[in-house]
């Protein structure tokens, strides 16, 4: 929901700003502006935490929550890895070598394996047939993992050979054979349109051999909705990428008012690093003092290892959150910019796009799009619902005043679009030195 859909006033100490239904479209703007440079830093925080597990993986080591049937416990250099669970093992692999003779369905399985006592680890409750299938499919259990696409072999104890996993894997194949999909054709507005007069969703067809018209589905009963030309579709989406079009004016403002905010987040990025690096010190402090306790009797070896042990493990988590933070890329305020050079030039690349690309652009900036009547009704997604604002109301302000003053604080709140989806995150490409020209430059 929206500030003016809560009815609240925000205060913003450190900004000296107040946010309201009341404050200037300039005010809301820079906000909404800002909150995407915050996210865009906690995505990078995000991207460091998954090159870390995949280092993991490919050492060998599984890298999240332990599968039924192991443990996650500390290895050697206080690394997390998984050992065979005990009392969960064995029901485990009685699964596999069932399932691999092909005379069970999975429901059968699945009334055995809670007869062995394959139960959930934490909750104790007995596993669901879907869970008996997940864990069939599962090759971790073979002493290989897949993780993000690739497969890596584990340094961990397979429960059960490789042989018999991919025994299973044919045996649940032969079961439930897929069906080959109906090529279809790639249209540029495919899953982008619903009808606004039912609601079904507005699909694509070649008539002719060449031309292509957009229809309702009718799924549910008769339409009043005739066919639609794409190139009809397609004027009337460039008109709505033009409303988040502004003046270069307005661009080279709002790009000084950002750099001139970077300060505020360096600082909150300095303060993150030298908290972890006084808890890494307190802790090794700790390990120097129980080191001198051993020595002097106090404390046994027994006590000590295990201690330093979780204190040293607590150190590796400390020091990649630290790394992770040190490498997180501190270009957020450059990106911002040229996500608003990417509204401002969003039109012109419609144009000259394929309908792959076309069709990506529009679910980067749109949602809820609706046809009806020969009209098009869409919602920006945020940033964008802003930066439209802001573009009517510069569009507003000159048509006024007969032109740009480069008073933007006189701006204000222009007709809104519904801002209820998240924000759409976006990379861009290689530096950040040089205008915007292609959509392969971002990653949505």
């Amino acid at each position: 929901m929206t500030i003016d859909e809560l009815a609240i006033d925000i205060h913003l100490v450190k900004e000296n700003v107040i946010l309201s239904k009341d404050s200037r479209s300039h005010e809301k703007f820079m906000h909404g502006i800002k909150v995407l440079m915050a996210k865009n830093y906690i995505d990078n925080l995000s991207e460091e935490v998954r090159k870390g597990l995949n280092q993991k993986a490919r050492e060998g080591m599984w890298p999240t929550v332990a599968p039924i049937g192991y443990l996650n416990t500390l290895g050697e250099g206080g690394k997390k890895t998984i050992v065979l669970d005990p009392a969960l093992a064995l029901a485990v692999k009685r699964l596999f070598d069932r399932y691999a003779t092909g005379k069970h369905s999975l429901k059968e399985i699945a009334k055995l394996a809670r007869a062995d006592g394959l139960v959930y680890r934490k909750s104790g409750a007995s596993i669901p047939t879907s869970t008996v299938h997940r864990i069939l499919r599962k090759q971790v259990y073979s002493g290989d993992f897949d993780y993000n696409g690739v497969v890596y072999h584990g340094t961990f104890e397979p429960l059960v050979t490789p042989e018999l996993w991919r025994q299973v894997q044919d045996v649940l194949d032969g079961r439930h054979a897929k069906r080959p999909k109906k090529r279809t054709h790639n249209f540029a507005f495919t899953r982008l349109i619903t009808c606004g007069h039912c609601g079904c969703a507005m699909v694509g067809e070649i008539k002719k051999g060449r031309y292509v018209y957009y229809h309702c589905t009718a799924y549910k009963g008769k339409c009043p909705e005739p066919y639609t030309r794409e190139e009809v579709l397609e004027k009337s989406f460039g008109d709505v990428l033009k409303g988040i079009s502004f003046s270069d004016e307005v661009l080279a403002w709002v790009t000084t008012a950002l750099r001139e905010s970077h300060a505020d987040q360096k600082q909150f990025h300095d303060e993150a690093i030298a908290k972890l690096q006084r808890e890494h010190r307190r802790l090794q402090d700790r390990i120097d003092a129980m080191y001198l306790d051993k020595l002097d009797g106090r404390i046994d070896n027994e006590f000590f290892d295990r201690k330093a042990g979780e204190f040293r493990a607590e150190q590796g988590r400390l020091l990649r959150d630290t790394q992770a933070h040190l490498s997180a890329n501190q270009s957020y305020i450059e990106e911002g910019i040229r996500l608003l050079e990417l509204a401002q030039k969003a039109h012109l690349l419609f144009e000259t796009q394929p309908p792959s690309e076309k069709r990506k652009l529009l679910d980067f900036v749109l949602s809820n799009c609706t046809w009806k009547d020969g009209k098009l009704e869409v919602e920006y997604r945020q940033p964008f619902h802003l930066i439209a604002s802001a573009a009517l109301a510069d569009r507003q302000l000159k048509s006024g005043a007969g032109g740009g003053n480069g008073n933007f604080g006189g701006w204000r709140r222009g007709g809104d679009s519904n801002s209820r989806y998240p924000l759409r995150y976006a990379r861009f490409r290689g530096g950040c030195d040089r205008p915007l020209c292609h959509l392969s430059e971002i990653t949505l």
